[in-house]
């Protein structure tokens, strides 16, 4: 990357009510990750590339881009082919923004209980592959934590740090530097529960 020169900045979306309801579907948060994982697409390849058939895919597409969290690009399609991308690199929400919508409230659940299958799934696929990676990638990856007694005040200053440090390492990755990889970073931070007296 020449130096001085970042990326812009993540298209954010706080989601409301109906999009966290319209994403919590397996298939439509699966197209949604993969195309702004692997970039603008079309219903068939995404089709292909997540196991899924054409109409199915189409479908969920339509739904997505109905609440903004897709959008066509018209510019790409050639005939009755049409190109779709993510509206937004980063989708956020509070866990209290629902409280008062019991319906969107369980589709956010169901959408965190999907964010840690997925996540043991990937780890899963890691160790079963690690072997096959150089030693450097395997000493790079791996899981870590940490036990600390803080306020909850301090905890949201804690995690939008490691945000701001993520964001600025993204901001100045270069795709195109030999030997760069695609990862995936979690961050996750919930109480000790153990003995804890309610």
């Amino acid at each position: 990357m020449t130096e001085g020169v970042r990326r812009p900045p993540p298209r954010r979306i706080r989601i409301d009510h109906r999009q966290v309801r319209v994403l919590a579907h397996p298939l439509r948060a699966r197209l949604l990750g993969a195309l702004r994982v692997k970039g603008p697409a079309t219903a068939t390849t995404l089709a292909g590339l997540l196991d899924s058939n054409t109409g199915a895919t189409s479908y969920h597409l339509r739904q997505l881009a109905e609440v903004g969290l897709v959008v066509e690009e018209p510019d790409r399609g050639t005939g009755r082919q049409r190109w779709w991308r993510a509206a937004h690199e980063v989708t956020s929400w509070e866990n209290t923004d629902f409280d008062d919508d019991p319906d969107a409230r369980a589709a956010m659940e169901w959408i965190q209980a999907e964010q840690v299958r997925l996540f043991v799934e990937h780890t899963e696929r890691w160790f079963a592959a690690r072997d096959e990676w150089p030693p450097q990638w395997r000493d790079a990856f791996g899981m870590s934590d940490a036990f600390m007694t803080i306020p909850a005040a301090r905890l949201i200053e804690l995690q939008q740090e490691l945000w701001r440090t993520l964001e600025r390492y993204r901001a100045e990755a270069d795709p195109g530097e030999p030997g760069a990889e695609q990862v995936q970073i979690f961050l996750a931070s919930f109480p000790l529960l153990l003995g804890r007296k309610r």
